[in-house]
């Protein structure tokens, strides 16, 4: 089946394609009568405007862009991105805007498909997640001029609003908690180490480990597959020198090293305390349950669509900072073994 055209409504009203155009467009041209049956012929039989041309007239595509930079087989297994995306998709379609989603496989090809939707009209702004130091995406979209927020810490936004959360309060509460458990050795198995939020998680967590009377710290980093975060767990877990905690970037990673622990046959918590960030129904159905860093991550999303909206209305706006994470101990995190206990 073909999708219904002007010409369609045209035959059945027995009128021109201009006379069509006029009604639908609201102009003058037709009488009230002719324009009251184009309508009704063009509900009848479905016909809805065509985006593109839309656009090509300088209305408004209403759809919004977002490009991902990471695995298709990852983000199919990442609970982040899911939430996130749902939240988007609340908040665009109480203003029936649609989103347009692509995965991107770096930098240049992501910027290329910006300037391809702005420059075609098929998206009205964009929202730009996986912040870098001197991320180059952000001068070519304030050079096309093209509406866009960022969920990222402001620092690394330019001129561009910036939805965020405090990461760094979150690793405080993580270490300051593992620290009254008597933990002295925590390690933490991070993301992507060019990623703008993993150097503030990095920073946060260097200096609350020293001012929390941690006196070992660890950071390997991933890219935040469950295969990474299981060898970097291994690493550390067999070391001379091996951690009593970890804290884990997210809840895939969380999970394998869970795994890894139980393969090895050491108990959790009693040898090994882990903690999730961001928690997910699977950090709460694996035993034991994990220790998560909680947020409304479909939230998160649904205020980077609204601040997009406003910016898309020009309204003047400003960076936006969400909830932060804060911490939900569960049966995964306990007292810090002793050294008897270790050499068990």
């Amino acid at each position: 089946m073909k999708r219904p055209t002007i010409a369609d409504i045209a035959q059945r009203a027995g009128v021109s394609k201009v006379a069509v155009s006029y009604a639908l467009n609201g102009q003058p041209g037709v009488s009230e009568a002719t324009r009251a049956r184009i309508l009704a012929i063009a509900t009848e039989i479905g016909w809805r405007p065509n985006s593109a041309a839309r656009a090509l007239n300088g209305a408004k595509a209403r759809t919004i862009g977002l490009a991902l930079r990471r695995p298709a087989r990852t983000l199919g297994m990442e609970p982040f991105f899911m939430e996130l995306i749902s939240g988007i998709e609340d908040a665009l379609s109480m203003h029936s805007y649609a989103l347009m989603l692509q995965v991107a496989r770096d930098h240049a090809e992501e910027i290329e498909l910006y300037r391809r939707w702005w420059g075609e009209g098929r998206i009205d702004g964009a929202i730009l997640v996986d912040l870098h130091a001197d991320d180059p995406r952000i001068p070519v979209v304030q050079s096309l001029h093209m509406p866009a927020v960022t969920i990222g810490h402001p620092s690394v936004s330019g001129s561009l609003p910036a939805v965020w959360s405090d990461d760094g309060a979150a690793i405080r509460e993580t270490v300051q908690y593992l620290a009254a458990l008597g933990h002295r050795h925590v390690a933490r198995v991070a993301g992507l180490p060019k990623l703008a939020h993993t150097a503030i998680r990095d920073r946060a967590f260097a200096a609350v480990c020293q001012a929390a009377g941690v006196k070992e710290w660890t950071i390997e980093h991933t890219d935040y597959s469950g295969e990474q975060g299981a060898r970097a767990t291994r690493r550390l877990i067999t070391s001379p020198h091996r951690p009593t905690a970890i804290v884990f970037d997210n809840d895939i990673m969380a999970v394998a090293g869970l795994s890894v622990a139980q393969e090895l046959d050491m108990s959790v918590p009693g040898e090994l305390s882990i903690v999730a960030w961001d928690d997910s129904p699977l950090s709460q159905v694996v035993r034991p349950a994990l220790t998560a860093l909680s947020r409304d991550i479909p939230a998160y999303g649904m205020n980077a669509a609204r601040t997009l909206m406003a910016v898309i209305a020009g309204e003047r706006t400003e960076h936006f900072e969400d909830v932060a994470p804060h911490l939900t101990p569960r049966a995964s995190t306990g007292p810090a073994p002793t050294r008897q206990d270790m050499s068990l």
